[in-house]
């Protein structure tokens, strides 16, 4: 399920004039959604709602699901998940929810498009009153009963807190103890579902953070080949990196395959740069590649005049171009199988699928197996630091 243009138009105005205002404030201000906080996307925080449309999401049953006031609302069809099109494995989770008295609905992790069993193929945490479930709201369905359960009432909203890390989960409700669990026999990764059974849910400010990322890049014995040719690279004593010039590229010793990752960065003026992953070792500029390039056409942030920020070059354009030049932004990529994924400043902006037959060389098919991560300095007038730069694989299992 897509946005229609006219919500998306709606959403990218509304953070465009937040910008606006930030940016003749203070020019190192970011572009935020609402519900996400500096402090947050300093942290790594991403929002999988964007508070308008359902980009990113897929329903898999025939609901109802509609954007109402800033929510998702589900009232009535077959049961089933409205789920993520991206799979997540270790991570901290947020959202807050309202239900009416009747409501059982849920919210899945780890699952798959369609789970049959919510103790065997998803962790399900429940969100149904306590008279009419032993396993009420914040329990996991099947595995752990939960120590508070607050009563349901449509328009009264509570915040679900979970931390997914490997087989060790925790849930919150209202920043009370419900529950935990440890698995024996752990799901590596999955979709994130939002689950219609019966009566009316809403669900708004849904968030997560990947946990567990390694620093990579702040030094240089992290890089391999560093094909400068006209480019020069410096790294300060706090870690930022800077590459200037080109072209050229710094490429890591380490390989990810599926992997997510996170950075922070700034181009000083106009600038085209990106970030290369599972790149063939030894090659110039040979992977998949996350644009960075500020530039709109029309002053219009829906009409990226190469790409966009977080688009993926040459296959997908960003929905939006949500930074501008001589400011921080924070950028997040998420790469499992053939499926991609970007958000800047928070906001998903690119969700792609890459269906062409399964090739070694990323620029004639499919390339699913691991390879370096590469820094682009594009052309003379490349100027882009880096503050941090986060990695890490995911696990391969698919769901």
């Amino acid at each position: 399920m897509h946005p229609c243009k006219n919500s998306l138009e709606h959403l990218i105005l509304s953070l465009w004039i937040v910008g606006v205002t930030a940016w003749c404030q203070s020019p190192a201000t970011p572009l935020t959604a609402d519900q996400l906080t500096s402090e947050e996307l300093e942290a790594g925080w991403i929002s999988l709602f964007d508070g308008e449309t359902l980009f990113g999401w897929k329903a898999e049953s025939e609901v109802d699901w509609t954007v109402v006031d800033g929510a998702i609302r589900g009232t009535k069809g077959e049961v089933g998940l409205l789920r993520t099109t991206t799979q997540f494995d270790r991570f901290e989770f947020q959202v807050e929810f309202t239900a009416d008295e009747t409501t059982n609905s849920g919210v899945f992790f780890h699952t798959s498009p369609q789970p049959k069993n919510p103790t065997v193929d998803c962790y399900e945490l429940n969100i149904i009153n306590p008279d009419r479930h032993e396993f009420a709201t914040g329990a996991l369905v099947g595995r752990v009963r939960s120590q508070y359960s607050p009563p349901l009432k449509l328009g009264e909203w509570h915040v679900a807190n979970v931390t997914v890390d490997g087989g060790r989960i925790r849930v919150q409700v209202d920043g009370k103890d419900c529950c935990s669990l440890e698995d024996s026999k752990p799901l590596g990764k999955g979709f994130i579902g939002l689950q219609f059974n019966s009566g009316t849910v809403m669900f708004r400010n849904i968030k997560l953070r990947p946990l567990s990322l390694d620093s990579v890049g702040d030094k240089p014995d992290d890089w391999d080949r560093q094909l400068l040719k006209d480019a020069r690279v410096e790294w300060t004593a706090e870690g930022k990196l800077q590459l200037k010039g080109g072209p050229g590229q710094l490429e890591t010793k380490a390989h990810y395959g599926d992997l997510v990752l996170s950075t922070k960065a700034k181009t000083n003026g106009t600038v085209n740069s990106g970030i290369f992953f599972r790149s063939i070792p030894g090659e110039l500029m040979n992977g998949y590649e996350c644009q960075i390039d500020h530039q709109v056409i029309d002053n219009d942030p829906l009409k990226p005049k190469d790409c966009g920020t977080g688009g993926i070059f040459r296959r997908q354009n960003a929905r939006a171009v949500l930074t501008r030049e001589n400011e921080w932004f924070h950028l997040t990529l998420i790469a499992n199988g053939n499926h991609i994924a970007t958000w800047v400043n928070g906001i998903q902006v690119a969700d792609w699928r890459d269906e062409r037959a399964v090739d070694k060389n990323p620029r004639k098919g499919a390339r699913t197996e691991a390879g370096s991560i590469i820094l682009q300095a594009h052309d003379p007038v490349t100027d882009i630091e880096f503050a941090a730069i986060h990695v890490r694989e995911i696990d391969r299992r698919n769901r």
